[in-house]
């Protein structure tokens, strides 16, 4: 015991505060300006944009600990599990060919985007399909090298996706789609104390995070804590209660920190080359995602902010974010992303060891 107390005062001597000191108070200040326009989730799209200043400034930390990551997706998952309702999860079932067909669809055009940005100078295609390929940006970048492609641009590349789309998000969800800020936690307003909510948060935690890395699902952080507090809140043992606003609105500073520290100067040197191509490349997927989204509003009849959010090529994370700020049906949502990065780790491993055959690995 003594042992552990005396590693973490170890990691406590280690920390950077310099450089976390400014992130954290920059976030704070920014939260509510942003707050004030209405946009959705703004303790993220303030986390993101400070730490992309500050890391391109290099004053910023070198990445947030995997720690701290795990648990905001875990407090998000359980926002998430706390607002589901019986009656989506039926509506979902009963649409699942037309949302497996756009998921499918979303997933084709960002890897068709991929070889296209294979054909560039000192870019293969097995590289520009891993950088590309929208969902599970951490997963790729941690196998690509191990497929044979060049981990730093896919890292890169990734990382510029997640970053233009949760950047982008909020202005397209406020202005294209009329989304407003709805709460933290987009949903009606606790019926239970703070504290409720708080004892919720850390059972659902305590008993998800180990029962998803029992079971090895992808995302386990947020989805074991969703799946347990999906069941509290179907068979009643929610309490009305949710997490407290102030946390989760941490959770969401420390999503949008983890991909904003991403984007150093050194990083984008690396690949300068061709972040125009990649960038317009984005763009395309974003924009032909958002056209399926719309379909598939159509089809399920959802609205079109729920097929807009729930298609969106990556940054899932801060598509859930959104879509509970804005007060949609965020099951919805997560059912269709959360099958899109099902199939991706299912398939896109498949793809790389084929496309390597077929075109190898070098530029």
């Amino acid at each position: 015991m003594r042992a552990s107390a005396r590693t973490r005062m170890g990691w406590l001597r280690t920390v950077p505060w310099a450089r976390w000191l400014p992130l954290i108070a920059f976030t704070v200040v920014v939260t509510p300006a942003i707050g004030a326009f209405g946009a959705p989730s703004p303790a993220l799209f303030a986390g993101l944009g400070v730490g992309t200043v500050l890391a391109l400034l290099g004053r910023a930390p070198e990445r947030v600990p995997r720690r701290a990551t795990a648990l905001a997706q875990a407090v998000i998952g359980v926002v998430i599990g706390m607002l589901a309702q019986s009656s989506t999860l039926s509506a979902v079932a009963q649409s699942w060919l037309p949302v497996l067909l756009v998921s499918l669809g979303t997933l084709v055009v960002s890897m068709a985007a991929g070889l296209l940005m294979g054909l560039a100078r000192g870019v293969s295609p097995l590289t520009g399909m891993l950088s590309l390929t929208a969902g599970g940006a951490s997963g790729l970048v941690a196998v690509s090298r191990e497929l044979g492609g060049d981990e730093r641009l896919v890292a890169v590349v990734q990382y510029l996706r997640v970053g233009m789309v949760t950047a982008t998000m909020p202005v397209v969800a406020a202005l294209a789609f009329g989304a407003g800020h709805a709460g933290s936690t987009g949903a009606a307003a606790a019926t239970a104390p703070w504290y409720v909510g708080l004892a919720l948060l850390v059972v659902c935690c305590a008993a998800g995070i180990p029962l998803a890395r029992l079971t090895r699902v992808p995302a386990g952080a947020l989805l074991g804590p969703m799946v347990v507090a999906l069941a509290l809140t179907l068979s009643g043992w929610s309490f009305g209660a949710t997490p407290p606003a102030l946390v989760v609105d941490l959770a969401y500073a420390v999503i949008g920190w983890q991909a904003g520290v991403r984007f150093t100067r050194e990083s984008i040197r690396t690949v300068a080359r061709v972040l125009p191509l990649a960038t317009a490349l984005i763009l395309g997927i974003v924009g032909v995602c958002a056209t399926l989204g719309l379909l598939l509003s159509r089809l399920t009849g959802m609205t079109p902010l729920e097929g807009y959010l729930a298609t969106t090529p990556g940054g899932v994370y801060a598509v859930l974010a959104t879509a509970i700020s804005a007060g949609t049906n965020v099951t919805f949502v997560v059912a269709v992303q959360v099958l899109r990065v099902m199939i991706m780790l299912l398939i896109a491993p498949f793809l790389a060891r084929w496309v390597g055959r077929r075109w190898g690995t070098g530029g």
